[in-house]
């Protein structure tokens, strides 16, 4: 147990520091290596688990080329100034309207999209329209990560537990719908609230020559692509191939070539997210699986989902909400109401700190790049806010949804 703990945290402190920008690969892989090699996880059972991971992960690839792609055809430009326009220079509009920007960008593209691609176009829109960027920066992180609860595809953490969960795609979307809907306007109080005075400021607007016509061709796409993951499902088609249909689609008016799109698919954090579920077998194998099949409650009722969410909102924070899942994922597979209370857990929970995903890790380097340094203490107070609220009403009308079942 002691081995396979250590070689968890050096994994997530690696992907955390990422020395010399280093990918998280490089950690993870020997690791994964290592617990085979002592035997901490068979390999028959290392082996079953990359199996089990590998069509998940290959979607995670594909839908990052596909977020790519539609940069490269401008929607997230579009998106920004549509949103520009939507707030009329007003701060409380701009939030507003980047609320449900980021929002519809998670729920479609997942959460990766909304922090590397829509992150930039939010402190240009901000700039453009001489609001304060703070507000607007800080709800792309936490709707990266509380709007993921839409979709199967909105997050790999949906994906790991999608086929548990016994639900059609169309299924799963309406059962979560409402979940979704109250976390975001939880979340949206709260930001205006905890904000109300960056709301209250205008700075100068800063205008560019960045408009143009509409992406039509990428919009059509992706909505097809997105319809596509509801009709493929039912039929046994994994979403995988779907998101890749949609990349060739995108890719071959853009005449990309297969090289850009090898890179862009993320060769090195694919493997890492293979090499965790490794490590992360070893851990549960060695006493922390049965440690987690004793804090998972009994019963589907509002108290024990409530638990449930609050518990895999801890582990998020503590191991990271990708290992939370892997994790948490067995001891609730049978209980389709706890396991969607876990996905609120290990979805929204990552708001509270920067460790809770790879995705707020990454939304944090993208602010230094672009002289937009995030303020961690910001950030927790923040977390300490909307996280609690958020959980609270995300459970709340997943219950309420059951219940109408």
């Amino acid at each position: 147990m002691i081995i396979a703990a250590i070689l968890l945290a050096g994994v997530l402190a690696f992907a955390v520091i990422r020395p010399r920008g280093l990918p998280e690969a490089v950690a993870a892989v020997p690791a994964a290596v290592i617990a085979v090699a002592a035997g901490l996880v068979p390999l028959s059972d290392a082996w079953a688990e990359l199996r089990e991971l590998g069509p998940t992960v290959g979607f995670l690839a594909a839908v990052l080329v596909v977020a790519h792609l539609a940069d490269e055809h401008g929607v997230f430009r579009y998106a920004g100034r549509i949103t520009a326009g939507l707030s009329r220079g007003r701060p409380v509009r701009l939030l507003g309207a980047v609320f449900v920007a980021a929002a519809l960008t998670t729920a479609v593209l997942s959460l990766d999209a909304t922090v590397v691609l829509l992150t930039p176009v939010v402190l240009v829109t901000a700039a453009r329209t001489g609001v304060r960027s703070r507000p607007p920066a800080y709800a792309s992180a936490h709707l990266a990560n509380s709007a993921s609860l839409l979709l199967p595809v909105s997050n790999l953490t949906n994906l790991l537990a999608f086929a548990a969960s016994g639900l059609t795609f169309l299924g799963f979307a309406g059962v979560m719908a409402l979940p979704w809907v109250a976390v975001i306007l939880a979340e949206y109080v709260a930001f205006r609230w905890f904000f109300r005075d960056d709301l209250r400021v205008r700075t100068e607007p800063r205008t560019n020559g960045e408009d143009g016509p509409a992406p039509r061709y990428a919009l059509v796409v992706l909505g097809l692509t997105l319809a596509g993951f509801a009709v493929a499902q039912p039929l046994g088609v994994h979403p995988a191939w779907v998101a890749v249909a949609g990349a060739i689609a995108l890719a071959v008016p853009l005449r990309s070539s297969p090289l850009t799109l090898i890179r862009e698919a993320n060769p090195a954090f694919c493997a890492f997210v293979l090499a965790l579920g490794v490590v992360v077998a070893a851990v549960r194998v060695h006493g922390l699986g049965s440690l987690i099949d004793h804090l998972v409650p009994d019963g589907e009722g509002l108290g024990e989902m409530l638990a449930m969410a609050g518990l895999a909102a801890v582990l998020a924070n503590l191991l990271n909400n990708l290992p939370a899942t892997l994790v948490l994922l067995p001891g609730v597979e049978s209980s389709p109401g706890l396991l969607l209370a876990m996905l609120i857990g290990v979805n929204v929970g990552p708001n509270l700190t920067y460790v809770g995903s790879l995705a707020t890790l990454l939304w944090r380097q993208i602010l230094h790049n672009e002289d937009a340094a995030p303020d961690a203490r910001v950030f927790l107070r923040l977390g300490l806010l909307t996280v609690p609220t958020a959980l609270a009403a995300g459970v709340l009308a997943l219950w309420l949804a059951l219940l109408m079942i």
